[in-house]
Order: C-alpha cells, then sequence, then structure tokens
C-alpha cells in the first residue's frame, strides 16, 4: 500500500454519486429512453414533482441530476433541519429570479418530515410556478403529504435497486472512485454484499468502504463475507414502525394467514420481528383475524390467538417469536370462515340505516309489578322448559322478522352448528 495514500474526506457515496443520467443506475420504468421523467429533464421541461421510494433508490442523486441538467437555480433543504423561515427565504430569491425568466428548483429531502403549515407554506409558490418543488420521501405521500400539494405535483414511485444495478455500482466504485482504484482489491464477495445492503445503495457503498478502510494497511484487500460481517452486525432490513412499509408487511401476513399459507406467513413474521416490529402489535392483529377470518369454522383459533397474546406478554423476545410462529402457522392452515365478521356488519347497516324498531313485548324485562301489567315478558317461552331446550318464537322486532345476519358456511367445525339451526329451526330461517 502506498503510505502516502489520502482517505478522502467525502464518504463513498458520494464520490460515486451518477452526474448525469447515463450514469445513473436503476429505474428502467422512469428513466428509459421517451419515459416521462427522462423527457422533462432532457427538454428542461420540469415540472413540481415527489420522488417516492425505499432508502438508497437514488431520489437525492436524480434531484442533482436535474440541477445540472436544467437551466435552473437549484435549492436543496432537508426537512429535518428546515422550517417555514427557510422556505420563506427562497421564496424571495424565486421571486426575483421569475422577474428575470429564470427558472428556480427548491429540493426538499424527507419532505414527508414537514408539518402541515410548513407544506401549505409551499402552496401559493408551487401553484403560481414562483418555485418547481421536487420533494423527496421513503413515505407514501398520500399519507404524509397533504393533498392540496399532491395535487400540484407528480408523484413517480422509485423501486428498490435490483441485484444488476447493485453490480454495476460496485464496479463503478472499483474502476472509478479516487481511492479504491488505488488499491490491491482482489476479491468482493458481491453476492453477500448486495444482499446485506438491502437494496439500499448507499448502504452497499458505505459497507465496501468500511471494509476497505478497516484493512487498508493490507497488501492486498479481499472483502470476504467474514470480513462484511465483522463490519456489518446484520442485513439492513428496510422497516420503518411509523411508516409505510410497517403497513405492507402487516397486511402481507395477515393476508397470508386469511390465504391459508402458513409458509408465507412465516416469511412476513421473520421480516416484521427482524425489522423490530412490537411482537404485541403481531399478536393483538392476530387475535382479530382469528375471530374475523377463522371464526366458528375453528372457534379454537380465537383461544390460541388470546393465549399466544398473553404468552408473548409475559416471556418477551426472543423466545416470544416462537410463539407467535406456533399460532401464525396454525391460524394459517385452520378452516376459514368470515360469517360472523359479515353479519356483524349487515347488523350494523340495519342499527344505522333503518328505524331504530321497539323491543318486543314478550322479550321485555319486567322487574316491577307495574311492568308485568303492562305485559313485558308476558308470552316469553323459556327455552329450556322445551324438547332439547329450544322452542321457535320470534326475537327480532315484526318489522324485520325475516332478516338473517349470520350465515354459517360449510367448513369446519362452522358446518356443524349450521347442521342443528338448520334442523331447529325448520325452514323459518335460511340456514
Amino acid at each position: 500500500m502506498d503510505k502516502n495514500l489520502e482517505i478522502p474526506k467525502q464518504p463513498l457515496a458520494e464520490r460515486c454519486r451518477p452526474r448525469t443520467l447515463d450514469d445513473f443506475q436503476g429505474q428502467k420504468k422512469l428513466l428509459s429512453e421517451g419515459k416521462p421523467l427522462r423527457v422533462m429533464i432532457e427538454n428542461d421541461s420540469i415540472s413540481s414533482l415527489i420522488l417516492w421510494g425505499p432508502p438508497g433508490t437514488g431520489k437525492t442523486t436524480l434531484a442533482k441530476i436535474i440541477s445540472e441538467c436544467t437551466n435552473s437555480e437549484f435549492y436543496q433543504l432537508n426537512a429535518v433541519s428546515s422550517g417555514v423561515k427557510d422556505i420563506r427565504g427562497i421564496i424571495d430569491i424565486a421571486r426575483q429570479n421569475l422577474m428575470m425568466n429564470k427558472r428556480t428548483i427548491l429540493f426538499i429531502d424527507e419532505i414527508h418530515r414537514f408539518n402541515k403549515a410548513q407544506q401549505d407554506a409551499l402552496l401559493s409558490s408551487v401553484e403560481t410556478g414562483e418555485v418547481v418543488l421536487i420533494g423527496a420521501t421513503t413515505e407514501n405521500p398520500s399519507f404524509e403529504v397533504i393533498p392540496a400539494l399532491r395535487s400540484r405535483a407528480r408523484t413517480f414511485i422509485l423501486e428498490s435497486l435490483q441485484k444488476n444495478d447493485l453490480e454495476k455500482i460496485i464496479d463503478n466504485a472499483l474502476t472509478k472512485d479516487v481511492l479504491l482504484k488505488q488499491l490491491n482489491i482482489e476479491e468482493v464477495d458481491r453476492d453477500f454484499l448486495i444482499y446485506i445492503s438491502g437494496g439500499d445503495a448507499r448502504t452497499l457503498l458505505n459497507v465496501l468502504e468500511a471494509c476497505v478502510i478497516h484493512d487498508l494497511k493490507k497488501d492486498k484487500l479481499i472483502i470476504s463475507k467474514e470480513a462484511i460481517e465483522n463490519i456489518i452486525q446484520q442485513k439492513n432490513i428496510i422497516y420503518d414502525k411509523a411508516g409505510e412499509e410497517h403497513y405492507n408487511l402487516i397486511s402481507a401476513f395477515i393476508k397470508s394467514l386469511r390465504g391459508s399459507d402458513p409458509d408465507a406467513s412465516l416469511y412476513w413474521l421473520a421480516r416484521m420481528l427482524e425489522g423490530g416490529e412490537d411482537p404485541l402489535f403481531i399478536a393483538r392483529r392476530m387475535i382479530v383475524l382469528a375471530s374475523e377470518d377463522v371464526g366458528n369454522a375453528s372457534p379454537n383459533g380465537l383461544v390460541l390467538a388470546e393465549a399466544a397474546f398473553s404468552a408473548v406478554d409475559k416471556i418477551g423476545m426472543p423466545e416470544a417469536r416462537i410463539i407467535l410462529a406456533q399460532c401464525a402457522t396454525y391460524l394459517a392452515s385452520s378452516p376459514k370462515s368470515n360469517a360472523s365478521y359479515m353479519g356483524i356488519g349487515k347488523a350494523y347497516e340495519d342499527v344505522k340505516n333503518k328505524d331504530l324498531y321497539g323491543v318486543p313485548v314478550h322479550l321485555r324485562n319486567a322487574p316491577t309489578s307495574f311492568m308485568k301489567n303492562l305485559g313485558y315478558g308476558k308470552e316469553y317461552k323459556y327455552p329450556h322448559d322445551f324438547e332439547n331446550n329450544f322452542t321457535q318464537q320470534d326475537y327480532l322486532p315484526k318489522e324485520i322478522a325475516d332478516r338473517q345476519y349470520y350465515l354459517p358456511t360449510e367448513n369446519g367445525q362452522e358446518k356443524g352448528l349450521k347442521e342443528r339451526l338448520k334442523l331447529l329451526w325448520k325452514g323459518k330461517k335460511k340456514y
């Protein structure tokens, strides 16, 4: 190694940041020839836009390429450290630029961290064209960007980088970076480096640089799996417990349970737990699913889900993952019925949309002699006085006497309930 070799002050991810569209890797759906975003940049016809995608997919890089490729004055703010005062300062400059027929681009990184008042401060200037807004966010704009601002900006979705994109980024760093190209790097475990990056180019380059600097004094550098593991202890799991990915993963988990796929259920469960999700949140959702989607087809599902919640609360991680896995696989493998869920939904509709009919007199409580004299409870038939502890009588108001909310399925144990009800009501209800 050259003893005079100087480690650059800028991190590798910044040194390797592409400066042109041709050097940019990934996002072919947006940046291939003829695609809308590329055409906007090449024609210097940029309008306000929001770049939405996971970390390390090129949102900031694209904004900087736009600043280089368009005839505009470019300003950058980070929503974490900036406020309304900073926005207004740039808007004042933009108004002066507009008088000189010059365009102003305002790039706001992590725009989802701006509150409503801060976002409102942008509205007028974006609408009039005083500034062209480029917002970058890892969160779903539908939740985090106010509707008025969304309606004034086009949203472009950036996808996680693919393996071939990340391999090209590694090649570019090794052959063009001021530091790396001077070193004798014999081997890089590309597959493992890409794996631990989680599709994040910034993480990939930061880990690569950390491995190089750690072994900088060696004559030959071998960036092996062991060397990478020594730098970073676990894979970069993209997961934000307060953000959109939180909802995406729990949605995939619940739908896998509902769809009777225990393998997919375990995968999404592992993704959430590895990302730091609260095990009790997962357990609570399984209690709901046990009633909503498994229901009376397998009533023990609700019992097990409740027991799992209690056990997870007592045990905690990492052992709680075993309890969650047992419950998840049971619920996924169980017969399904949403008859109870659908039934209460129909009942709610009638309560909200129909008149609130009085309780039939024979069903009313009669705690006083006055109420008894009014006939409260007089014609009520006590089921236990009859054979099989049942006798047919009306329990609904006469105005909706023919309504049926619960329609049991043929699945699992619910089939037996359906057959019993059919026998008891003998055609009075549609079982």
